[in-house]
Formats: C-alpha cells, sequence, structure tokens
C-alpha cells in the first residue's frame, strides 16, 4: 500500500521507470548471442533445422515486443480532452502479460484502475494501451503496479488514482513450489473519499463475478 495522502508527481518530471533509451528496438546482434549460448548450455544444437530461426529471429523479436515498456519511444500517446465530470472514472479486466525480472518468465493477470480526473479526461482505450506499455518489461508485480499508479497519476495530472493487479507467475507454478496460486497487489495516490473506494471496489467485485472468481 503507498502512504495516505502521498502527492502525485508533477507531470514534468521524468516518468516512473521508464529507461533513459529512447530507441524502439533492442540490440539484435546481442539477443542473439545469448539465445545461440542458453540453447548451447542445455545441449541443444543451434543450427539444427527448426532451431536456428530460434535464436536468429524469433526470440529476439519476442523480447523486443515483450520490454517495450522499457522504451519511452513506444509509450502510447496520452491525448486527453476536457473533462465533463469530477466524478471517479473506473476501468476494470485490463489484461496484463509481464515478464518476471528474477526468472524471466511470464505472470498475467488482470489490472483495475481508477483516477479522479481533474480539468482533463483520457479516452478509456489510453489507459489499457498504458497499463498495456507499462506490463512489457523485466520487472516484478509490486513495481509494475506502482508504476502504473505513479505514471498515471503523471500522464493525467490526477490527485487521486488506484490500481489492483491480480496475477499468476510462472516462475511459480512451473519451478520452485510448482503450484498455480494468484497474488493480489494494490496502490494509491492521493486518498479516495469513502464513495469513490467502495465504488472502485464494486466495480472489481462485479468484474471478477463476470470471469467466475478467476484473475
Amino acid at each position: 500500500m503507498s502512504p495516505q495522502n502521498q502527492q502525485p508527481p508533477h507531470r514534468n518530471d521524468a516518468p516512473f521507470n521508464e529507461s533513459p533509451d529512447c530507441s524502439t528496438e533492442i540490440d539484435r546482434e546481442k539477443a542473439q548471442q545469448g539465445v545461440k549460448l542458453l540453447l548451447e548450455a542445455v545441449g541443444k544444437d543451434p543450427d539444427e533445422a527448426g532451431v536456428r530461426e530460434t535464436w536468429h529471429r524469433r526470440v529476439p523479436e519476442m523480447f523486443e515486443t515483450l520490454t517495450e515498456g522499457m522504451r519511452t519511444a513506444e509509450k502510447p500517446t496520452m491525448r486527453t480532452f476536457d473533462a465533463h465530470t469530477d466524478g471517479l472514472v473506473v476501468k476494470t479486466g485490463i489484461p496484463v502479460y509481464s515478464l518476471c525480472e528474477h526468472h524471466i518468465l511470464p505472470f498475467y493477470g488482470h489490472a483495475h484502475v481508477a483516477y479522479q480526473p481533474g480539468d482533463e479526461m483520457v479516452g478509456l482505450s489510453k489507459l489499457v494501451r498504458y497499463v498495456r506499455w507499462q506490463s512489457r518489461r523485466l520487472t516484478t508485480q509490486e513495481e509494475l503496479t506502482r508504476d502504473i499508479v505513479n505514471g498515471l497519476a503523471t500522464e493525467l495530472e490526477s490527485d487521486s488514482v488506484t490500481a489492483e493487479l491480480t496475477a499468476m507467475h510462472m516462475c511459480e507454478a512451473m519451478r520452485g513450489v510448482e503450484t498455480v496460486t494468484t497474488t493480489t497487489t494494490r496502490e494509491s495516490v492521493g486518498n479516495l473519499c469513502q464513495e469513490d473506494h467502495q465504488q472502485f471496489r464494486d466495480a472489481v467485485r462485479r468484474e471478477r463475478d463476470c470471469l467466475g472468481g478467476t484473475i
């Protein structure tokens, strides 16, 4: 949980957890070398039929996509328009697919976000695009939840932003305890009133009911 009454960062501040590298591509040659070495390390011939493209093209291209959130050039443009309400805006059930920085295995689930508009609002699809961009990086669930909240507070110049993320981690399911469980994290900037907080909780509950109690 974030401390109560935490103030959002100023819009002109550097966005949270963004890489200073604004390029739109990864270092393809290093990615190829790294994947090739891993294949050799586990006893796989990197030049056998069906495998050469794995290190030469497939995995580097995949990592370029799955790490877009580490490059500011890939961040969606958060175009705003005049707000016609000061009521809470809630967006639930946003799909999240990210990579655990500890084992480079996926964790996935859903994010629910809410913000209090100031003078301007953002299109609802931009909330989805922003969460997707933030999630495409090597990170942890706790850090991702915090980055979504702080980033949206900056982008939207909002005094109050809340996000909840529930996910399954393949680093638990495929190794370690080898058990599928869910982890829920929640972060806030500002301090929603009790009515808005309840509105957010009710919206999240309805979304989970629609999903049959799953993430």
